[in-house]
């Protein structure tokens, strides 16, 4: 039992989110366009007591699939390259080209933060917009700007970003938490 309750327990330390530190260190470094000592050691300090300040709204990170994380980034950059394509030239492009319509995508988890990173995805990407999230129904409301067909729209989102979602936040399909 006292196995379980560590794992569950949130990270403790200088250094529960590690990633979170070194983000906010090297946009610190970024912003300031300097890595003179005082900037390091000021981006040292932010990535240090943010994070710490932060501590009781940040979730534990440790439960995260890590690796599967560059991979849907991955995969997300591009689709936003590739998007960005395609929208500007159907915008550009005659109007009779565009046939818009909503797509009901059913969500495979009850995860709060799967469906709510899911939605942003899809909202991120040029061409959609995820409008409302029914999690009593299980599904996300997407609007295209263009969708030919709608199951296969669906299915490309849901094997796209849901699953890479569900692997790195290590949930089974149709589990809540």
């Amino acid at each position: 039992m006292s196995s379980d309750r560590s794992r569950a327990a949130p990270a403790s330390g200088w250094f529960a989110h590690p990633v979170l530190s070194v983000l906010l260190g090297v946009s610190w470094l970024a912003l300031s366009h300097s890595i003179e000592p005082v900037h390091l050691l000021s981006a040292v300090l932010i990535g240090i007591i943010v994070p710490r300040l932060l501590k009781p709204f940040l979730a534990d990170a440790s439960g995260l699939h890590w690796p599967a994380i560059p991979r849907l980034v991955g995969i997300v950059i591009w689709d936003i390259i590739v998007s960005n394509v395609v929208v500007a030239r159907l915008v550009l492009g005659p109007l009779g080209n565009m046939a818009p319509g909503w797509i009901p995508v059913p969500l495979a988890s009850g995860h709060h933060r799967v469906n709510a990173l899911f939605a942003s995805i899809i909202t991120t990407t040029p061409g959609t917009v995820s409008a409302v999230i029914d999690e009593a129904e299980r599904v996300i409301w997407v609007h295209a700007l263009n969708c030919d067909d709608v199951a296969a729209m669906a299915a490309d989102m849901k094997s796209r970003y849901e699953e890479p979602l569900l692997a790195i936040f290590k949930q089974q399909t149709g589990s809540a938490a």
